[in-house]
């Protein structure tokens, strides 16, 4: 499944990341790929010195490996009212995301949908 992400959303993400130079580049890179998510994030991979193994769905495995965090109250209530500089702050500071990785992830997991992203991490702790 690949996602692409509008022209409106990338203005819209500019906007409420307005503060954030390093996030602004990340959505250039993600406009330049045409808004294809998973070549952009593939791309800022790269430029921050790791080398992804497979380009298919490499975005979702990189989201899934820190969705234990993605998905903790505060961060998942900062996804589910979209983007900000707090909320891309607050990624970067908890996993090992430089902030152009951090963004191409908190807009995957907003495209796919915070919910369903986080039901896996619901259902291990309710079945623990």
């Amino acid at each position: 499944m690949s996602i692409i992400v509008s022209l409106e959303d990338l203005e819209l993400f500019r906007e409420q990341l307005s503060d954030h130079p390093n996030a602004l580049a990340a959505l250039d890179v993600i406009e330049d790929c045409d808004g294809d998510l998973e070549d952009a994030a593939i791309s800022l991979a790269i430029k921050s010195g790791q080398l992804p193994e497979e380009n298919e769905r490499w975005i979702d495995g990189l989201a899934k490996r820190w969705r234990h965090i993605l998905c903790e109250a505060q961060i998942k209530e900062g996804l589910e009212d979209g983007l900000s500089g707090v909320l891309i702050d607050a990624i970067v500071a908890q996993t090992e995301l430089p902030m152009r990785l951090a963004v191409p992830v908190a807009i995957y997991v907003v495209k796919t949908g915070v919910q369903p992203f986080c039901q896996p991490m619901q259902e291990k702790i309710f079945d623990a």
